[in-house]
């Protein structure tokens, strides 16, 4: 199943290989979340806005898969100034802010969005098969891989079954109210929903067999690490090396 940033993310990273590129977003997030002043990590959040312009993402999808994180970042910055004890700034009635609240929950955003963002760059062209043959090939365990790949390609079938199953609800006049016949309803659809899934797992799990599966994926992709992935890696160490001694030095 490809993945919805796919067509649009041919750019910089379009060819290099994808255990590279989980390679440089695992460092990259442990040195940003590590940083603990401002100036380095907004220094980190322009470095990962260069790997989206990269990658070439189309702005609309960047737009709607950063809106829940960006609310989620917003409700931070407007509770954690009045929790975290410090010099106030702000006073409204009973609550104060203190610096050390805004600054917390400044720096959280600041991490949050450069880690995702980095993310979407580097791994948002990625089809969902490479990802797992690529994570199986930097020795992730074989189970985590298979139940990544596997609910890559069943998860659309279950919207398809959810789509049905909705449908089925409206052609029998069903309108959602806030009643209990509504929620009731909805919880039939949910068991329903999971009854079907797991029949359909089990078929899946038949036919594997069938076709003689016997618990271990072969990982056949044909990517390989050259020497230009290399120097990508190579490149990256003194990056992030100064990011923290930039932070530290500060």
């Amino acid at each position: 199943m490809p993945s919805p940033l796919a067509p649009s993310a041919q750019g910089t990273f379009a060819r290099r290989d994808p255990r590279l590129l989980i390679l440089a977003l695992v460092l990259f997030a442990l040195v940003t979340v590590s940083l603990e002043r401002i100036g380095a990590t907004g220094l980190a959040l322009a470095l990962a806005v260069l790997v989206v312009f990269a990658a070439g993402l189309p702005p609309r999808l960047l737009l709607r898969r950063l809106a829940l994180l960006e609310g989620l970042m917003l409700a931070l910055l407007l509770t954690l100034p009045f929790t975290v004890p410090g010099a106030p700034v702000l006073a409204l009635g009973p609550f104060a802010a203190s610096a050390e609240g805004l600054h917390k929950a400044a720096l959280i955003a600041l991490k949050a969005n450069a880690v995702v963002l980095a993310m979407l760059g580097l791994l948002g062209g990625l089809e969902a098969p490479a990802l797992g043959h690529a994570l199986g090939r930097l020795g992730l365990p074989d189970k985590l891989v298979h139940l990544l790949l596997l609910t890559v390609r069943q998860i659309a079938r279950l919207d398809d079954e959810l789509g049905r199953l909705r449908r089925a609800m409206r052609a029998r006049a069903f309108v959602p109210r806030s009643n209990r016949h509504t929620w009731a309803s909805y919880g039939n659809l949910i068991g329903m929903l999971l009854v079907r899934s797991l029949e359909r797992a089990r078929r899946v799990e038949a036919a594997m067999r069938c076709r003689g599966f016997h618990g271990r994926f072969y990982l056949l992709d044909s990517q390989r690490w050259r020497g230009a992935d290399t120097a990508w890696l190579l490149a990256l160490l003194p990056l992030c090396a100064g990011l923290v001694a930039l932070d530290r030095l500060a």
